[in-house]
């Protein structure tokens, strides 16, 4: 990829944009995340046989690995090699290693994993399709993908300014795209897709009267309810991000 690609990508990255206002301790809306994104890849992981590998890409501060590193064999990579310094504190037995996507053909053998996790990382990528592509030739039949990005035309967001919310302050965020559009790319490449749903509409506020906390406490609740009972409930156009469960059925 180009030198304009990797450039924002360093450790600086985590202090800039969504990283920077957002708390990430015990109970915090990050907090809570990881655990449902946790649960969702125990859920719908295939069962059985021998180890089961997953592999998240774009693995960041590496906390959710540390919640899977005992269910798989978990390894992580990213292109920030502050990312890779904190997996390796937090998944201290997951792998972790410096790397583009683009070379993850180079480093897994062809149908040697289980699970693929990828939370807000396709949207970044110069050619997502390819690396649905690569994805599914590295899954084994019936592995798992599961990855999360935002929804640009998600209800809520004609209340919004499109250049300072949640989607559209990260200049990083080259390939946003509606659910329709990602489905049928994964369709195209070998994927069945068993789910795809909202994360909620928590990038208050929508209104200009009501207090912040007032309108998170209002929209953000059904997003949480979601995530404490780990359900799978909310429409597409309630979601700030799209979730997506798809499930390799064959090679692409």
């Amino acid at each position: 990829m180009s030198d304009d690609y990797r450039q924002h990508y360093t450790a600086e990255y985590f202090k800039r944009w969504n990283y920077a206002d957002r708390g990430m301790g015990r109970f915090s809306m990050y907090w809570f995340a990881r655990r449902y994104y946790a649960a969702l890849a125990k859920r719908y992981a295939p069962s059985g046989g021998d180890e089961r590998r997953l592999l998240e890409m774009g693995c960041g501060l590496g906390h959710l690995l540390g919640l899977l590193q005992d269910d798989f064999a978990c390894t992580g990579i990213d292109l920030i090699d502050y990312s890779i310094e904190q997996t390796r504190l937090n998944a201290p037995k997951a792998e972790a290693y410096q790397m583009d996507v683009d070379d993850i053909g180079e480093h897994f053998e062809p149908q040697s994993l289980s699970v693929v996790i990828a939370l807000h990382l396709v949207e970044h990528l110069p050619d997502p399709q390819a690396t649905i592509r690569q994805v599914n030739h590295l899954l084994k039949p019936g592995g798992l993908f599961l990855f999360a990005t935002p929804h640009p035309e998600y209800s809520f967001r004609r209340f919004k300014d499109r250049d300072t919310d949640a989607i559209g302050k990260d200049k990083t965020h080259i390939n946003c795209h509606v659910p329709a559009v990602w489905k049928q790319w994964s369709e195209d490449n070998g994927f069945e897709v068993i789910k795809q749903f909202g994360d909620g509409l928590w990038d208050v506020p929508y209104l200009p009267v009501l207090p912040r906390i007032v309108q998170f406490g209002m929209f953000g609740l059904p997003a949480f309810l979601q995530v404490v009972t780990r359900t799978t409930w909310t429409p597409l156009t309630f979601g700030v991000n799209q979730i997506n469960i798809v499930r390799k059925v064959s090679e692409a």
